[in-house]
Formats: C-alpha cells, sequence, structure tokens
C-alpha cells in the first residue's frame, strides 16, 4: 500500500515522502497514529495544501523534543525496589515504573517512548536507558535501581 507520511517516521521517510509499506503496517500502526494518509489523489492535493502548516508544525515539536532532550540527557534517576542479598529484584523496573519516576520529578515522558533495550530491569545498579521523544531526538538518563 502507498502513503504519504503526515510526520517523520524512523527507518521509513520524512514529512510528505510518499512510500510503499504493508498493508498491516499502513492499516494497524501508520494511519490510525495519524504518521501517514492513504496515497490517493485527493489525499496529495490536500497534503500540498497544508505542506506548509504542516512542516510549521512539525519544526515546532521537534524543537520542543530538543529542548526536553537537553534538560533528560545525563539525568540519574533513582528508583527504589525491594530486591534481594545478591541484587536480583523482586519483580522488575519496567518502562511504566522509569516514566512515573520522571513524572514525579517534573518531566512528561510517555512510557511507549521509554526504551530498554535488554528488557525489564531486574538487576540493581546503574542502567543507561533512551528516551526516544522524536525520531531524532534519543537522550539517554540512567537509572540507578537500588534495594529497598
Amino acid at each position: 500500500m502507498q502513503v504519504i507520511l503526515m510526520e517523520k517516521v524512523a527507518n521509513l521517510g520524512i514529512l510528505g515522502d510518499i512510500v510503499k509499506v504493508k498493508d498491516g503496517y499502513a492499516r494497524n500502526f501508520l494511519i490510525p497514529t495519524k504518521k501517514a494518509k492513504r496515497a490517493t489523489a485527493a489525499n496529495i492535493a490536500e497534503f500540498e495544501e497544508k505542506r506548509a502548516v504542516l512542516e510549521k508544525a512539525q519544526q515546532e515539536i521537534l524543537a520542543k523534543a530538543q529542548d526536553l532532550g537537553q534538560k533528560l540527557e545525563g539525568l540519574v534517576v533513582q528508583i527504589e525496589h525491594n530486591a534481594g542479598v545478591d541484587g536480583k529484584l523482586f519483580g522488575s523496573i519496567t518502562n511504566t515504573d522509569i516514566s512515573e519516576a520522571l513524572k514525579a520529578r517534573g518531566f512528561e515522558v510517555e512510557k511507549s517512548a521509554v526504551r530498554l533495550p535488554t528488557g525489564p530491569l531486574k538487576q540493581t545498579g546503574e542502567h543507561a536507558v533512551s528516551i526516544a521523544l522524536h525520531a531524532d531526538v534519543v537522550p539517554t538518563i540512567t537509572v540507578s535501581v537500588v534495594a529497598a
């Protein structure tokens, strides 16, 4: 299926690109999240009329993401969790827990933006975690897990 991108999508393209993607990816992710529209003649014409407005909006979103990214870069967040003698946690620290810890510090970050490369954290210690605020802005924070 051919779609026209309404914003930058990682590993796919930028605003205004017409790309061919699998039907399921378009129907289940791109179109419902308003990241793309079907590439019909009417939608392409409508996009071209609104292109300047959409580009300006994307620049504002990128500027906000860059501002928040600079504040988050290098931040250390401490999370207490029950742990055994050997440092293994009873349970795990997930992206939801990290998102809530950031909200407590005054940073609004969606839980879907928290990237845990090796899955949930299950050991005490310091762990590097990426926060995907935008396709171009991915700051790294340190999550320090301590035994409660």
